[in-house]
Order: C-alpha cells, then structure tokens, then sequence
C-alpha cells in the first residue's frame, strides 16, 4: 500500500506566500493547470494528466488545506483567496498565461481566476464546477456544519466515513472508489492540519459572485455529468461549449478519464 501522506518522487513544492504548496510537474507545450475539488488532492487528476502531458506542460497542485500543501496559516477560505493564491503560485513557477481546467470547487476558483485575472487565463474548462447557490448540501459537508460535530472532526475523520463520501459522489456505474482510493483519501485527510482545514473550509462563509458568472469573457468547456444539476455555466457564459456524460458523478475526472482528457484536447486544440 502506497504512503500517500509522504512526497512521491515527481513531488515538487513553491513556496506562495508562505505557504508550501506541493504540486506535481510533467509534459512539454502549452500550460494546463488542474485543479482539484474539495477534500481532495492532485492526484484526482492522475489519469487526466497522464493522457493530456504528451502534448501539454501538466501542472497540478495541491489546494491549501488538502494534500501534503496542508492548511493555511490565516484560516482564509474564501474562493477568491484561493484565486489569488492559484496567480500567486503560477507567479512563481514563471506562468503568467495558461489554459486552468478544475473540478467542483476547483472549477469554482477557476472561473474567479477568469473573473479577476482574465489575461492569465487563455481557456477555462469547468468540470462539475460549483460557484451558484446551492440546492443540496452533501452529507459529510452537513456534519462538518454541525457545531457539536466540529470539535470531532478535527480530531478524527472516520475511515466509513470517508469512503460513504466518496462512493456517493461517483455515478451508479462507477467501480473507481476501491481500497487504494480509499486509503488514500483518509491518509491525505489525517495529515496534521488538514481536517481542521477541512472543517474551517466548510463552515467558511463564502461571497456569492454567480451574478457575474457572465461576464466570464475567455472561451469556456462545460463538461457536466447528467445526474448533476443546479449549475448554469452553459447558460450564463456567452458561446460556452458544453458536453454531458451521461453515466458519471460529480468526480468525473477520475470516473471517466479519458473522456475528460479528450474534451480538453479536443477544446484546447494546442493553442497556448
């Protein structure tokens, strides 16, 4: 079994701000950042990266407060901070014009990256992104909520608890949340700082910005699985692309990654 909760060999890390951000590197060409959704890590897009890094320079890194980044220092959350943090580390890796790919709430910092930065961002591809009001909460965010809940998460994160997470955000056909991923994700989630970064995330009051999701103005791919509603960035982003997968959950990336891989291929078409 592997030691997730370690460096790996292709480990690199930036210091941003302070803030150690792990990430990993790989490929030749045009920049595509990925980034990760909540209480997850870089190694959600393994496969998609692995598939998109014989044409494109792969960059993903950890989000603060998940994976060997671990938790910030000032406790900040917010979307935007993540944003200007996502600039601030591409500042240093010398990136200062990029395709920015992100599932969930990674799609979400990703669209306030195109908001707030836009000359960094040359396409965005959002992937099951978040960013509108909610309509349902997801169970293991709704104990994070709960403020006799909070002291024990950040003390312990149960292992069942984990994998009824994950097994509930992949479709019906998925067979991906195996022992491995499993694993991984408890062993990345019990890493000191990270549950009480996840516990803060979750209880962080975060700017409603999706009245001016229209005024994204950099070419955009929509790529949504069918059983995920709510979220209106084909609607709302003037000529946005979208594409449905009709079996996937809200963790395509990892469910169905070859076809995530060839959407972005196909929409990035080797363009810087």
């Amino acid at each position: 079994m592997s030691t997730w909760s370690e460096p790996q060999s292709d480990s690199r890390f930036a210091v941003v701000d302070g803030l150690r951000v792990h990430y990993k590197r790989a490929g030749g060409g045009p920049p595509v950042v990925l980034l990760h959704g909540s209480a997850s890590s870089l190694h959600h897009f393994e496969h998609v990266a692995a598939l998109l890094s014989a044409t494109y320079d792969v960059i993903r890194p950890d989000l603060p407060g998940w994976g060997l980044t671990g938790p910030r220092a000032d406790r900040d959350y917010r979307i935007p901070a993540y944003a200007a943090t996502v600039a601030r580390f591409l500042d240093v890796l010398g990136v200062h014009r990029c395709a920015v790919v992100g599932n969930s709430l990674g799609g979400n910092i990703a669209w306030n990256l195109a908001l707030d930065q836009p000359e960094r961002v040359s396409r965005l591809v959002l992937v099951n992104a978040t960013g509108y009001p909610e309509k349902s909460v997801p169970a293991g965010l709704r104990l994070a909520r709960n403020p006799l809940l909070r002291p024990l998460l950040r003390r312990a994160m149960p292992r069942r608890a984990i994998e009824r997470n994950l097994r509930s955000a992949v479709g019906p056909h998925a067979d991906v949340v195996d022992e491995e991923m499993v694993e991984r994700s408890y062993q990345l989630m019990s890493r000191p700082g990270n549950r009480s970064a996840f516990v803060d995330f979750v209880n962080t009051d975060q700017p409603d910005r999706s009245a001016e999701i229209p005024r994204v103005a950099v070419p955009t791919l929509v790529l949504r699985s069918a059983s995920i509603d709510g979220q209106h960035f084909a609607r709302d982003i003037r000529s946005a692309q979208e594409l449905v997968h009709p079996d996937g959950g809200h963790l395509l990336p990892e469910e169905d990654p070859q076809w995530v891989a060839d959407a972005i291929s196909e929409f990035l078409g080797g363009r810087p």
